[in-house]
């Protein structure tokens, strides 16, 4: 009688948790299918509206059917990127117009190009371009003078006053914290100040 008895509980004991398992998942089953529903549909209050109205042929009251056939508002600003936070930049300065030509100069003749006699244009010439060596320092060396050292950046010149530098320049003057230079053909004289 003794073995009888633990037999009955061994059978009873699977089919209690069988039945344990069924209710949940029963359970989650329900819940799940709770959750899917729309809104409206989970109120009662909800259902008999509907019902009212697809009774009596009539849309939903908050439905904006001429709102969805509306054309979309335009964007206001395209340059904005909502991934940065930065300020809007300035915008860029206005554009302005380029200078100006010098006039040719009108000197007293026969004619000009005008035909008004007694007046005949004489080109005015340009500048010439900004002598482009930097004066970094003097070395006085017995024997030869003074000696001004120049750099264009890339190779270093010496010379006395009255030496032609990189076959373009001449020295007019080697001063303490300056050197006086000018063009070959004698225009475009400068003064450049000691930088080294």
């Amino acid at each position: 009688m003794t073995t009888e008895q633990p037999r009955r509980r061994m059978v009873r004991k699977p089919v209690w948790v069988l039945v344990a398992l069924l209710a949940c998942v029963a359970a989650v089953a329900f819940y799940v299918s709770q959750r899917t529903r729309p809104a409206a549909d989970a109120s009662p209050a909800g259902r008999r509206d509907d019902r009212k109205s697809n009774a009596r042929g009539e849309a939903p009251a908050d439905v904006r059917l001429a709102a969805l056939e509306a054309a979309p508002p335009e964007m206001v600003d395209a340059n904005r990127n909502p991934f940065r936070f930065q300020p809007k930049a300035p915008p860029p300065p206005p554009v302005r117009p380029a200078p100006a030509l010098p006039r040719p100069a009108v000197q007293p003749g026969a004619g000009g190009a005008d035909g008004q006699p007694g007046a005949t244009a004489v080109p005015v010439q340009a500048p010439p371009p900004p002598i482009q060596l930097k004066f970094i320092g003097t070395i006085d060396a017995p024997g030869v003078g003074k000696l001004a050292a120049l750099s264009d950046g890339k190779f270093v010149y010496r010379g006395r006053e009255g030496d032609v530098i990189e076959g373009r320049y001449r020295i007019v003057k080697i001063g303490v914290e300056s050197i006086v230079m000018e063009h070959l053909d004698g225009r475009g004289r400068q003064t450049i100040r000691l930088t080294g």
